[in-house]
């Protein structure tokens, strides 16, 4: 279960079990987990979790109050419960985008509020120009766009606010590979023996999970080390990230026309260091008919308390428009 501060907690809706969970069939080699709780009967609501590869947790259902909102969460390709778990064949952004439209007409759902943060957002956005007709609104958190620059970032810029966790990261790699720690991580992360795998996805999984939040938080780490989700995060991440998320460069912005016509909420924290707010800042003054949310002290996760709060209240707005 993902790490809950105090703060978080009390902002979020009491914990609930799905009434209905399966497995999807996507392409005969990937098998996605998918789950429904809240209300049967009431406003579809697609979770849409981040990494990419982190996988879903019950956690996540708690942003939505049960009694009005159809909950729809599922774990995307080689990631937490879908299988084959890591599997990178097949693995891409527009396969997501795919999925979700698979998973929509298995459900026989016409359309849906879309949430997501991260990676979730940057796959919300994905899904969303493609499919706009299919988006009652978004409520989006850290936004990711997945340039190069926001990529080169992430490996090499943290360094300026975390130095300590970035020379750890670094660290894991021989001197005369950290010109290139992308492609050093990838052939780690790809190489099927585990004791070469479980180490590097280790070692980027903390040093995300580190820079995730406001003031330092040993429970995120700790969520972040473990080696389920460490693996699915690391290895699928460097996948995207080598291959530029298999999309054009800054297509996400470009093509932000396409669903300015949608109710969409951003939240977005002031000291987010893993998606820094000028990504946020561009999508808003791109899509100016979006509500933009700052919260000023908070980092990148969902669980920082100022930004859970907001999250919960941007549903419960969305629940007087349907």
């Amino acid at each position: 279960m993902a790490d809950l501060s105090a703060g978080a907690r009390a902002e979020l809706y009491p914990e609930i079990e799905p009434y209905s969970a399966g497995i999807l069939d996507l392409d005969g080699l990937h098998r996605m987990y998918w789950e429904q709780s809240g209300n049967p009967d009431g406003e579809p609501v697609l979770f849409l979790h981040g990494g990419p590869g982190a996988g879903a947790a019950a956690a996540h259902r708690r942003f939505f109050d049960p009694a009005h909102y159809r909950v729809v969460i599922f774990d995307q390709r080689g990631a937490g419960r879908s299988t084959p778990f890591g599997e990178l064949r097949n693995n891409t952004t527009p396969h997501l985008v795919a999925d979700i439209e698979k998973l929509r007409k298995h459900l026989g759902i016409k359309r849906w509020l879309v949430f997501g943060g991260s990676w979730g957002s940057t796959l919300a956005l994905a899904y969303g120009e493609t499919h706009p007709e299919r988006c009652r609104g978004f409520i989006l958190r850290g936004i990711f766009l997945c340039r190069k620059s926001e990529i080169n970032w992430f490996l090499y810029g943290l360094r300026t606010l975390f130095p300590e966790a970035w020379s750890e990261f670094a660290g894991a790699i021989p001197e005369n590979e950290r010109h290139d720690l992308l492609a050093a991580y990838y052939r780690r992360l790809t190489d099927r023996d585990p004791k070469t795998h479980t180490p590097a996805a280790r070692a980027w999984s903390i040093y995300e999970g580190v820079c995730s939040t406001l003031l330092p938080s040993p429970e995120t780490v700790a969520y972040f080390a473990g080696d389920v989700v460490s693996l699915g995060l690391a290895r699928i991440e460097a996948h995207y990230f080598s291959n530029d998320i298999f999309l054009p460069e800054n297509s996400l912005l470009d093509n932000i026309g396409r669903i300015r016509h949608v109710p969409g909420v951003i939240v977005q924290g002031r000291y987010d260091a893993v998606c820094p707010i000028v990504n946020a800042d561009e999508v808003h003054r791109a899509w100016l008919e979006a509500e933009y949310i700052v919260v000023p002290d908070a980092g990148h996760s969902a669980w920082e308390p100022g930004i859970c709060a907001e999250l919960v209240k941007a549903a419960e707005r969305f629940k007087a428009m349907a």
